[in-house]
């Protein structure tokens, strides 16, 4: 497959989350809700994630903000429903290897999340991609310290 038709796939892959994202709503019997915000654009999120047994069982995320932010939570909560904590924690540092344009030698499989590997080339959006990978992040560690 040639760059050019790698990156049309990449791009409409982002765009099939963007509008029509998974587990977009807000769980109203979760166990940690995390809202965050990325000041820089605007782009706002609420995870709402569900625990039982050391297991992520459910997760919803809500907000607004741009199509690599949404298309990224989308693929966020895709991915971490069903795991534990660690793995979850495990996928979201490859995740951020992927996104800073870093070589990962991990088995580690993203899934759809890989159709956001370019945005290393624009430092700008970083922060949009990872924000919702943050707010698990920041979930997990409140919900420690409680």
């Amino acid at each position: 497959m040639s760059f050019n038709q790698l990156d049309t796939l990449y791009r409409q892959v982002i765009m099939d989350h963007y509008k029509k994202p998974r587990n977009k709503g807000v769980l109203e019997d979760s166990s940690i809700t995390v809202d965050m915000n990325n000041p820089t654009c605007g782009d706002r999120i609420r995870l709402t994630m569900k625990e039982e047994d050391g297991k992520i069982t459910d997760v919803k995320f809500d907000g607004e903000g741009c199509s690599i932010s949404m298309a990224s939570a989308s693929m966020m909560t895709q991915l971490i429903k069903g795991k534990d904590k660690e793995t979850a924690i495990k996928l979201a540092n490859e995740f951020y290897d992927m996104i800073q344009g870093k070589e990962s030698d991990a088995d580690t499989d993203l899934e759809d999340a890989h159709a956001l590997q370019g945005v290393s080339k624009f430092p700008a959006r970083v922060k949009c991609a990872t924000l919702a990978w943050k707010a698990m992040e920041k979930g997990f560690k409140e919900e420690t310290n409680d």
